[in-house]
């Protein structure tokens, strides 16, 4: 097999994994928490519709720490050029363009992880 070969190989065992987190707009808590609500349905409602998206998870913020974004969205994609595609997909446009201003701050990382495997973790005794 040539290393080229071996590559493409190595990428199909690869998810493209996309993190993004928001501190979103509000004068109130009241105001910040429906932003957060709206936000989070919003980006749900990709689900099914995004070609090479395996999965979107959305979390809003419960630690109620000051330095904590409001909100958290979690995505997977087949491989990188799925997550290109998903950033110019009308249905993506639209969720950006009805959110338009309610973000303040905005945080992303894409990475590559292999695929179907997440942290693993063991239980200590106390």
């Amino acid at each position: 097999m040539s290393k080229q070969t071996a590559d493409a190989a190595d990428l199909r065992r690869l998810t493209t994994k996309h993190i993004v987190m928001w501190d979103v707009r509000g004068d109130t808590a009241q105001q910040k928490r429906e932003t957060a609500a709206f936000v989070k349905r919003s980006f749900e409602n990709l689900a099914g519709k995004i070609p090479g998206m395996t999965m979107v998870e959305v979390g809003l913020d419960v630690s109620g720490v000051d330095y904590a974004c409001d909100v958290v969205l979690y995505m997977e994609f087949e491989s990188p050029e799925w997550l290109a595609a998903y950033a110019t997909h009308p249905e993506h446009l639209r969720v950006k363009e009805a959110l338009g201003d309610c973000r303040i701050a905005r945080h992303q990382v894409d990475y590559l992880a292999p695929a179907g495997m997440g942290c693993a973790t063991t239980a200590v005794e106390a």
